[in-house]
């Protein structure tokens, strides 16, 4: 069989002339031998499979952990649970929140790493709620951490190279995504292996006959026209077949159109629009939507952090005073509050936002009575990413604010949304909970591929919220994930469709 290979690019040619019948094929070889690097091997092994020059022999995963900041720094200075162990056993008691001072800890990670050394034995809390030491060594899995992180300085670890004990303690200190909070990051490998097929062998030939090397050139270049190096060169050969450029015209992009056309719509009904900046802090985040600091409560929301500046300079009052009270005792909202003592470092924290109601509190201070609000917001929240979640998001949250506002008009803005603006032709309401809506009401959709799921939450807030914010009237608000309204509107099956790479689906698509 006669193979034309004049047209194969300099990579193909130069991989099928470098490996002989029989050999595997893997892209470290390539890397190692040939200078390629990733993206050379993966665009060669493409090419080469699918003209039928190579045969895929095998295919193998690999998990490996690489050390993070967080881990190289627990590396320079010590895990937090072998830190405390240390400290309680050379200076003695202490309570947790000097443990957090004297070691510049994060109290969360104070508590979670007590818990470890008391459940081993190590440590016990005694009279007075102070920690104390009882043995005189670190339990061995606090101990290991240290070997771990120190094997994983110079190279990344290879789980099936770890022992038993090794594996366990980076498999609870590892994350695949969202790793900044944890020592290691979970990467995962494939590695496929190749062979030349028959008429890989053949097209070998016939390069070795035509004495093809693949360091023909592809185009000529002022420096070598300067030198005169061109002719000495051979070139490679010109395909008089190949099919012009496509003209492609520019159009709009679909779900940003799609979310202008909603943003047009709510200003139509009368809504004003609001906006904020991604980043918060705890304060507007969280503490004055009355979400409980340290509280499982918060977990509703697995926010990132920022590293710098850590903290915000102050807080707007009398807004941080009324909320600071309204979580200790109540205030003067007719509530008992969540009797705690409110953190003033805490809430100065900066975040990524959230959650939209973020911008919802913020307005309740400047808003007018009756008032409707709504914003479009650009949302960040640690989440596995697949068709119906995604880790940056954007809601459209809103409030109603007036003396006659009540569930039944909530109901109403909320069939508008699930018919209206996502398209939708079943919908449902559940029962929900959030700390600052009572009632609370989830609004589902069923999309006729993925099914039955949540549109977003909404409610009335608590006068927790509103009267420490200044208002004394009832207020309706809604945080609805637009991304998933894009999917029935513009007949997706997956939120990552709405932000592929794959720009011929963004042309095909249409939008408003």
């Amino acid at each position: 069989m006669e193979i034309d290979v004049r047209n194969l690019h300099p990579l193909e040619i130069r991989l099928l002339r470098h490996v002989s019948p029989g050999e595997t094929i893997t892209a470290q070889r390539l890397i190692d031998e040939l200078d390629y690097n990733i993206g050379h091997c993966n665009q060669a092994f493409s090419w080469l499979v699918a003209k039928g020059f190579l045969e895929e022999t095998d295919r193998k995963f690999r998990t490996f952990f690489e050390l993070t900041p967080l881990g190289y720094q627990q590396l320079e200075n010590g895990t937090p649970a072998l830190r405390i162990f240390n400290l309680l056993k050379e200076s003695g008691p202490h309570s947790l929140p000097e443990i957090a001072d004297k070691l510049t800890l994060e109290k969360s990670d104070v508590g979670s790493a007590f818990g470890i050394l008391a459940k081993a034995g190590s440590c016990r809390m005694k009279e007075g709620n102070r920690a104390e030491a009882i043995t005189n060594e670190a339990p061995p899995e606090v101990l290991i951490a240290k070997v771990v992180l120190a094997k994983a300085a110079s190279a990344p670890l290879e789980e099936s190279l770890l022992t038993k004990e090794e594996r366990a303690f980076v498999a609870k200190n590892s994350k695949k995504r969202g790793a900044t909070a944890s020592p290691f990051k979970l990467i995962e490998r494939e590695e496929v292996f190749y062979k030349l097929s028959e008429s890989g062998l053949e097209a070998k030939k016939a390069l070795l006959k035509a004495n093809i090397t693949g360091e023909e050139l592809g185009a000529v270049t002022p420096a070598i026209l300067a030198s005169g190096a061109w002719k000495q060169a051979s070139f490679r050969p010109y395909s008089l077949n190949t099919p012009p450029a496509r003209l492609i015209p520019g159009r709009k992009n679909s779900y940003g159109a799609y979310l202008q056309w909603v943003k047009d719509k709510l200003c139509s009904l009368g809504f004003e629009e609001f906006d904020g900046p991604l980043v918060e802090n705890e304060f507007w985040n969280g503490d004055a939507l009355f979400m409980p600091q340290f509280h499982s409560a918060r977990d509703i929301h697995d926010v990132y952090y920022l590293k710098n500046p850590r903290h915000a300079k102050e807080i707007e009052e009398p807004f941080l005073h009324q909320v600071a009270q309204t979580h200790e005792n109540g205030w003067n909202t007719g509530s008992r509050g969540w009797q705690y003592t409110f953190d003033h470092e805490f809430t100065r924290r900066q975040v990524m936002r959230s959650q939209g109601t973020v911008l919802s509190a913020k307005t309740l201070p400047t808003a007018k009575v009756p008032g409707k609000y709504f914003g479009v917001v650009r949302c960040f929240r640690y989440d596995q990413v697949d068709a119906t979640h995604g880790a940056d998001f954007y809601q459209t949250e809103g409030i109603v604010l007036g003396h006659d506002v009540n569930l039944k008009t909530l109901l109403g803005l909320l069939k508008m949304f699930a018919e209206e603006v996502a398209g939708a032709e079943e919908v449902k309401y559940v029962p929900g909970y959030f700390p600052f809506t009572e009632p609370s009401i989830e609004v589902h959709i069923k999309h006729p591929q993925l099914g039955w799921f949540e549109l977003g939450g909404s409610g009335i807030f608590r006068p927790e919220v509103t009267k420490a914010l200044g208002i004394d009237v009832p207020v309706l608000a809604w945080g609805l994930g637009i991304d998933r309204m894009a999917l029935m509107h513009l007949g997706l099956n997956d939120l990552r469709e709405l932000f592929t790479p794959n720009i011929e689906n963004v042309r095909m698509r249409r939008s408003n």
